[in-house]
């Protein structure tokens, strides 16, 4: 492992173009996984330079592939860069790059969803919440199939202060396909806020933005009213958007941040009061109503 604070320079070795190694190993982007190559190696030098100065850094890559990124990370001259892939075919094209930069790449073959990050650094890393953010960047590619998973799981992190977050507050520069980003590709830079926007628990906020967009193309109140079991769902779902001073005829894409706060402010008000409001899921009731209607039935088919 590099040493903190070592500065040096470092370029990697003339090594095949991407491209090459991509024909030498027979590698083809998988579509049922929504897999993309980054095979210019200008256009990776760009995305690195979104994260900033690496100079010195430890970098996590998510999904690295055939190692695009990882080139031009490696070339940013950073302290290590440690890369976790799934798909096996990557492993040894990665295991090149490593050989032409010895200590500073590190390779595991697993999974980013189950990979404990949080053990991944020097613990000299670490640095108070409120503090600027730690030497530490997580840059990647990540393909549709996992990217919202993936960053969900990172938004709870960040709520936790847990996984790569147990460091401080570690920055994120992220490529999405166009299905995310709404671009070809689309590169992100996240820094976590030292006071979130919505003080309530991950878990609430998430059970709240997911419900409202339940049904994206309808107004806001059909999606929130899933939030409430059917027998009080018309009362309490008008309560919940009264309180919260929210209008009814919005789209859920029309709603704001403050939109959003009040409503998890006001829905967190309402389970305190109703200690089983907050377990209650409208996909349970449908399955419990669904088994309802088919015993009923089996017991008139026997009447007959």
């Amino acid at each position: 492992m590099a040493a903190a604070g070592k500065l040096s320079t470092f370029r990697l070795p003339p090594l095949p173009t991407i491209r090459e190694i991509i024909k030498l190993l027979r590698l083809k982007a998988v579509k049922q996984l929504s897999q993309n190559f980054l095979l210019d190696l200008r256009l990776t030098d760009k995305i690195v330079r979104k994260a900033g100065n690496l100079t010195n850094a430890y970098v996590y890559e998510v999904g690295p592939g055939p190692g695009g990124i990882t080139r031009s990370i490696l070339n940013a001259n950073v302290a290590e860069l440690l890369v976790v892939e799934k798909d096996t075919r990557f492993i040894p094209g990665l295991q090149m790059l490593s050989d032409a930069a010895p200590g500073k790449l590190r390779i595991v073959h697993g999974d980013v969803l189950t990979f404990k990050v949080e053990k991944a650094f020097p613990e000299s890393l670490k640095r108070q919440w409120e503090d600027d953010p730690p030497n530490i960047h997580i840059i990647g590619n990540l393909p549709f199939s996992v990217s919202t998973p993936l960053i969900i799981k990172w938004l709870e992190s960040v709520s936790c202060r847990d996984g790569p977050f147990a460091y401080g507050r570690t920055q994120l520069t992220l490529t999405f396909q166009k299905e995310v980003a709404e671009v070809d590709v689309g590169v992100v830079h996240f820094t976590p806020l030292i006071q979130p926007k919505i003080e309530q628990p991950f878990k609430l906020v998430e059970k709240v933005v997911q419900n409202a967009f339940q049904f994206r193309r309808k107004y806001c109140h059909r999606g929130l009213g899933m939030l409430f079991p059917e027998a009080q769902r018309v009362g309490s779902t008008g309560r919940l958007l009264q309180w919260a001073d929210v209008d009814p005829t919005l789209r859920p894409s029309q709603l704001s941040i403050s939109h959003f706060k009040s409503l998890c402010d006001v829905y967190r008000r309402m389970c305190d009061e109703d200690p089983n409001l907050f377990a209650y899921n409208f996909r349970d009731e449908l399955k419990q109503r669904k088994r309802n209607t088919q015993e009923t039935d089996e017991e008139e088919s026997h009447r007959v």
